[in-house]
């Protein structure tokens, strides 16, 4: 979900701009997690949700994500979120499994597909990991409004060393380490996604922004890996990576790509009147990883056998990813390419 603000910059200052995901209350936790097995339907119903299409473009063009490092990234967690994104299309071709044992990352990303534009275009199946800049001296400081991000963007495509390129399928993806505090991270925010204006950046591209919560608040950014202390008798989950900053992050990067995707200049695909405060495809299934998810329940998952970690798809390199589950237009409910139903 993300807020209009073309040329409102005070909207900008005053309101996330997207809600990558946020735990359920704590008035609604127990009685969630008392549903479980319920229903495999329990993911959503049509007769709820009225996701509309507005008549704007959809990334059809190969799509190349561009990520930006800005404060200190290990070599270790930057590989785990490159290889995520290498997984979206890791064939860099229409069927694309690569290999890759099912249920993988390009499966999920095949949800995401379905969307189209006005000209029956689908979002692109080729999903491309592009060309990075890193900002490990943080330039810009340790403390970032929303603005502030496109304020980086900007740096990492005007640099004079090595500038990234401007190019019509750019995705520009911010990515702040655990030290960087974004206005309203954690209390309303994990992530969101915009485009640039043009009176800041010198162009409209889409980009996003992904926070690492691991210092500040990974029971609200990387559930199930921690637990917020609200959910009684819950144990956090074993990351499959080994990180629960970055697995959590894995995740809301999911999400924002999606979003970014089907909703990229706020005018596409969403939910509610009100372009200032759409509900997106991510949005509609936040929390959700598996069958029967819902509240304070994941859903049913896989599980690693050498680690005991849960897992919903497979990625390059052997690599395991817990993602949460998009909607799916045909279906008119939350899906996953782990779906116990398909």
């Amino acid at each position: 979900m993300h807020r209009l603000g073309l040329c409102c910059l005070v909207l900008l200052g005053l309101a996330p701009l997207a809600v990558a995901w946020r735990p359920w209350p704590p008035s609604s936790a127990g009685g969630a997690a008392a549903g479980i097995g319920v229903s495999n339907k329990f993911e959503g119903s049509s007769e709820f949700v009225k996701l509309q299409y507005h008549m704007g473009p959809v990334l059809a063009a190969d799509i190349t994500v561009h990520p930006i490092w800005y404060g200190r990234w290990p070599a270790d967690q930057k590989r785990t979120i490159r290889a995520f994104i290498r997984s979206l299309s890791p064939s860099g071709s229409e069927g694309g499994g690569g290999g890759i044992p099912s249920p993988s990352v390009a499966a999920w990303w095949r949800t995401v597909r379905l969307y189209t534009d006005q000209t029956s275009a689908n979002v692109s199946a080729v999903v491309k990991l592009g060309q990075e800049k890193s900002d490990a001296r943080m330039s810009r400081g340790a403390k970032l409004s929303r603005l502030d991000i496109q304020s980086v963007v900007r740096d990492a495509v005007t640099a004079r060393t090595r500038p990234l390129p401007v190019d019509s399928g750019g995705v520009y993806l911010v990515l702040t380490s655990p030290e960087v505090v974004v206005d309203n991270f954690c209390g309303q925010v994990c992530g969101f996604h915009y485009f640039t204006f043009p009176s800041v950046v010198g162009y409209t591209l889409p980009y996003a922004w992904v926070g690492n919560s691991a210092q500040r608040c990974p029971e609200v950014c990387a559930y199930p890996f921690a637990i917020p202390s609200y959910v009684a008798g819950r144990k956090p989950e074993t990351p499959p990576n080994g990180d629960v900053g970055v697995d959590g992050m894995v995740s809301v990067i999911a999400h924002e790509l999606a979003e970014l995707a089907s909703n990229p200049l706020a005018n596409a695909w969403y939910a509610g009147e009100d372009p200032s405060f759409p509900t997106e495809i991510a949005d509609l299934c936040e929390g959700i990883y598996g069958t029967g998810g819902g509240g304070a329940y994941t859903g049913q998952l896989l599980t690693d056998r050498r680690s005991g970690a849960p897992y919903n798809v497979n990625g390059v390199g052997g690599r395991k990813f817990l993602v949460q589950w998009v909607w799916n237009p045909i279906l008119s409910y939350c899906s996953g390419p782990n779906a116990l139903d398909q």
